[in-house]
């Protein structure tokens, strides 16, 4: 190991405090990549297993988390067989595994590893480069193989790597996969089993912007005829902002040939220029300055995390997040496109959707946070198909589209909304909020003591669904609240009968406590916010 860093973790602390001057450090990093050999506990979260580059992500453990996925394909669990859609190992083999990757350090090597391992047990591949979450999605569709592997850890920061599995229907593997993964995972890094690498041959390459542009003209939830013309001859603005991601050329192939939309950070930096690469609203900055020098009387401007599966707007006026445009995605596509169907949104999103919906008569289904908890109602086959489907953290989907969230759908969307409305995105909001509803959502958190972590502050954080039930009376900011409505499918959520609500969940990985609220001024949202940290530290004992 290099003599002047102990570890990764030491490495990517100095590397990350200069992004510009310490990234030659980058080969120091590749070395402890290639030789650590320490096991890692493997745990696939809400998207993924994640760990730091030459920490826990390393060669060795990404050949045994492929190792893993290997048996699990091999061991005909009934259960495993039938959430992957697939009959057994050997229609694997045959319709074969899309492996590719975002454009992050080392990503074009770790890929090869996997494929070599696939290749040794006769697994057909088909390698598709850097790719973007919803492409791996519509691209198992396309092809009708059985499975993904992306390697993608979404918007967390340059020190990090992710290993994603998408099962045939192309959405995020469910638990019944991740579980067997998890099991054979771990129980070689207990045992400190060493695979050996397989060497990658006659590699097959798969284009999945290509697929993506057939599979959303075949779907016809979007009209993209309508949108080329849109950027093509209106007098409008748009400006793009990759972050340095695999985003960065894919609009140009879909809409954009003549690139009459302004690209921002599409250059290669592993570093992200030392950022997290997330759609956050500082992060927008430089799509802002550029919407303020344009003349153009319609303005979008986007930023998209490096995997595109999140995605944040702005208009030259304000910036529209996804609790908001998720509510004009519903509007547009049931009045303006007349589909029909259901609204899913996540549990802790905006409860302007649920206004939306409630007048123009469409049932919404709130679920746990993950956009895998979303698959009963994005699937072909369902009875109950999302007209939208979206969560506060930037993901979105919707009608006959991707089981995966998708920026680039939610991009394109907001385009053809522009085209058909004649508006920018603030007046068209402004005009739903005149009709259905002014709502101010918000999230914040406290930390707790690790001790309590997992099952303990979930069992003490329970105490709240006893305590306040429909019909408790409250005081936030010294006016009187009833709470109309106790939602406990992810955490306590509370809806009291001016429409705000707060909701309190303990995360299930990190000692801390998340508060997701909303106002119907902005001025209130400091009330919500103390009312919901007094609950919580009087459940855990007035930390």
């Amino acid at each position: 190991m290099p003599k002047q860093f102990e570890n990764a973790a030491s490495c990517w602390k100095v590397i990350l405090s200069d992004a510009v001057r310490n990234k030659d450090l980058l080969s120091v990093i590749e070395k402890f990549a290639r030789e650590n050999t320490s096991p890692a506990r493997i745990v696939f979260g809400t998207s993924g297993w994640r760990g730091e580059i030459g920490t826990d992500f390393t060669f060795h453990n990404v050949r045994v988390v492929t190792s893993a996925i290997i048996g699990m394909l091999k061991s005909g669990d009934n259960a495993v067989m039938e959430a992957m859609g697939v009959k057994d190992f050997k229609e694997v083999q045959t319709r074969g595994v899309i492996v590719g990757h975002d454009n992050r350090f080392l990503g074009h090597d770790f890929a090869m590893e996997v494929i070599g391992l696939l290749q040794k047990e006769g697994i057909g591949t088909r390698y598709a480069g850097e790719a973007i979450t919803p492409e791996f999605s519509s691209g198992i569709e396309m092809v009708n193989a059985a499975c993904a592997i992306n390697l993608t850890p979404s918007h967390n920061p340059a020190n990090y790597a992710g290993f994603k599995f998408n099962p045939s229907d192309g959405g995020p593997a469910g638990s019944e996969i991740t579980g067997k993964i998890e099991e054979i995972a771990n129980a070689m890094m207990d045992k400190t089993v060493a695979v050996a690498p397989g060497k990658a041959v006659d590699v097959e390459n798969i284009d999945l912007t290509d697929l993506y542009t057939g599979y959303i003209t075949e779907r016809k939830t979007l009209d993209v005829r309508k949108i080329r013309d849109f950027v093509l001859n209106t007098d409008c603005g748009i400006c793009v902002d990759n972050v340095h991601g695999a985003t960065r050329g894919h609009l140009q192939k879909i809409i954009d040939p003549n690139r009459r939309i302004q690209y921002l950070r599409t250059g290669d930096d592993y570093l992200f220029g030392g950022i997290a690469p997330e759609p956050s609203e500082k992060n927008m900055a430089g799509v802002e300055a550029v919407l303020r020098k344009s003349s153009a009387r319609l303005k979008l401007g986007v930023i998209m995390d490096p995997d595109g599966d999140r995605i944040r707007y702005a208009d030259g006026s304000m910036q529209i997040p996804m609790n908001y445009f998720g509510g004009m995605a519903l509007h547009f596509l049931h009045v303006h496109k007349g589909i029909n169907g259901v609204v899913a949104k996540s549990v802790g999103t905006s409860n302007f959707v649920n206004a939306i919906a409630e007048k123009l008569g469409i049932p919404v289904k709130e679920t746990k946070v993950g956009f895998k908890n979303f698959r009963p109602y994005l699937l072909r086959t369902s009875p109950e198909k999302a007209i939208v489907a979206f969560e506060e953290s930037d993901g979105i989907s919707g009608y006959n589209h991707t089981l995966e969230k998708d920026a680039l759908f939610g991009l394109l969307l907001a385009l053809e909304m522009m085209a058909v409305t004649g508006k920018n995105l603030g007046e068209y909001l402004k005009q739903l909020m005149d009709e259905y509803g002014y709502y101010y959502p918000d999230r914040s958190g406290i930390s707790v003591d690790r001790s309590l972590v997992g099952e303990p502050l979930m069992k003490k954080l329970s105490v709240l669904q006893d305590q306040y039930k429909k019909s408790t009376v409250l005081d936030i900011g010294g006016e009187k609240r009833t709470v109309k409505d106790v939602i406990t499918v992810d955490g306590t959520k509370m809806v009291f009968d001016d429409g705000s609500w707060l909701m309190i969940r303990p995360s299930g990985t990190e000692p801390k406590v998340r508060f997701y609220i909303e106002a119907r001024t902005e001025e209130g949202k400091k009330a919500v916010f103390e009312t919901a940290e007094r609950m919580t530290r009087e459940a855990l004992g007035n930390i």
